[in-house]
């Protein structure tokens, strides 16, 4: 099997990031969205993703350490190289299919990336509904950033078909895609996930059992909690939080910054799973409460224009 078109069902900061990517590589890509009010906020996301692409690209001609190695191999750098990549952005922004139609996003699809809410009832409804449309061939991932795909896979109509790949946020330059089956999920379609990642300059890291949080969410989801705690239990502000941090190892960014960019709607929704938020006096539930008020208030992270910090 050869994976040419790809549908990426969700279009929120990995989703629109997983479409463009792809389209850029050179796949015929299609973005399911659940209405068209979901269609009209994706499109200032993939606006917003090619101008970062394009701005990258061109900082790449003068400056060593913009380098992204989702978008060029190093060895070939060079200013006419570039500035062929920055059309090439442009004609992957345009050439990507927005609709809300199960049928015209499933139709002979070879590969479908859901990438939809950290919401159970949300992913299961999804599947079933899908299932109605998909051809035979089509294999489906998710980019679920700590659900395992065993808790899925009889709802998809072909668990044999179904694991999961997901991507590190900045693709282009952060470019990293966990692959990680199930107990029933055939081998040869494993592979060809594999290789699918590698077609669009990612890295493949292959997981070799399910892990909620694969690897680097397995890291990242108790340090960003950690952090929310602090803030939440009254301990120190956000912005004292991220400088103790980055002044204390050298990282470029702490903790409420990644907050932001992987989006505070993420971080609520992964933390309502856990056990503890059923407890009201809890410092989770406080924690969940607290960021439930940003929320509310639109304060959604980077791509809404503010989160913890101001864009």
């Amino acid at each position: 099997m050869s994976i040419k078109k790809v549908v990426v069902a969700g279009g929120g900061v990995l989703g629109s990031q997983i479409a463009l990517q792809s389209a850029y590589c050179g796949f015929d890509v299609t973005i399911w969205l659940r209405s068209e009010g979901s269609i009209e906020r994706a499109k200032p996301k993939l606006e917003r993703f090619k101008n970062v692409y394009i701005e990258d690209l061109e900082a790449m001609k003068t400056d060593e350490m913009a380098y992204c190695r989702g978008l060029i191999k190093k060895d070939e750098i060079s200013d006419e190289k570039i500035d062929e990549l920055k059309e090439q952005v442009q004609k992957a922004h345009d050439s990507l299919i927005l609709t809300t139609s199960y049928e015209e996003a499933a139709k002979d699809a070879d590969l479908i990336i859901e990438a939809i809410a950290e919401i159970p009832d949300e992913k299961i409804a999804f599947y079933q509904e899908l299932a109605k449309y998909m051809p035979e061939k089509t294999i489906l991932v998710t980019n679920s950033s700590t659900l395992l795909p065993s808790m899925f896979a009889e709802y998809t109509g072909r668990p044999e078909k179904y694991l999961c790949l997901h991507f590190a946020n900045s693709i282009w330059k952060n470019n990293t895609a966990e692959v990680m089956g199930h107990a029933g999920t055939e081998q040869k379609y494993f592979d060809e996930v594999v290789k699918f990642a590698e077609d669009i300059n990612m890295i493949p890291l292959e997981v070799k059992k399910e892990q909620p949080g694969y690897i680097l969410n397995s890291l990242l989801v108790p340090f960003l909690n950690a952090a929310t705690k602090l803030w939440a239990n009254d301990v120190a502000e956000p912005e004292t939080i991220d400088k103790t941090w980055m002044l204390a190892t050298g990282a470029p960014k702490g903790p409420f910054h990644i907050i932001d960019i992987v989006g505070l709607t993420t971080l609520y929704n992964i933390a309502l799973m856990n056990p503890e938020a059923q407890d009201p006096d809890s410092l989770q539930s406080k924690m969940i409460e607290k960021l439930k008020e940003k929320i509310d208030k639109g304060e959604l992270g980077i791509n809404a224009g503010k989160g913890f910090y101001e864009y």
